[in-house]
């Protein structure tokens, strides 16, 4: 059996600031180095920068230009980071985590149980 896989755990959540309704997962990811998981934030923000408002937009332009290092750094010492912005009402949220990714047993050729050929999807319409 091969061994865990060090890596980093990638989500986006955004919550809406006027409601008291919770945040909601958008996004996630699975990243194996730290480059790979604050690259992921980058080009989010770069994608969604043109539509931000003024402030967002120089939150945004501030971490990727200024605060990423920092963020990097961080990843490679194994430490959680969080980016977050807030565009109008919603404040967006891009949390990375330190994960051992566990490998799967492979399927081929082991049986399965008789339960796993009961199921039946359902039908769309």
């Amino acid at each position: 059996m091969k061994a865990p896989l060090r890596g980093y755990w990638c989500q986006c959540w955004t919550e809406n600031l006027t409601t008291a309704e919770g945040p909601a997962l958008r996004a996630s990811f699975d990243a194996y180095s730290a480059p790979q998981a604050d690259r992921w934030v980058a080009v989010t923000l770069r994608t969604i920068s043109p539509v931000l408002d003024a402030d967002a937009s120089d939150e945004a332009w501030t971490w990727l230009y200024d605060d990423r290092i920092e963020t990097r750094r961080a990843l490679l010492r194994c430490e959680p980071c969080t980016v977050t912005i807030t565009h109008a009402n919603t404040r967006i949220t891009w949390a990375i985590r330190p994960v051992f990714f566990l490998p799967l047993v492979h399927r081929q050729g082991a049986e399965l149980p008789a339960c796993a050929y009961a199921f039946k999807p359902h039908a769309t319409d």
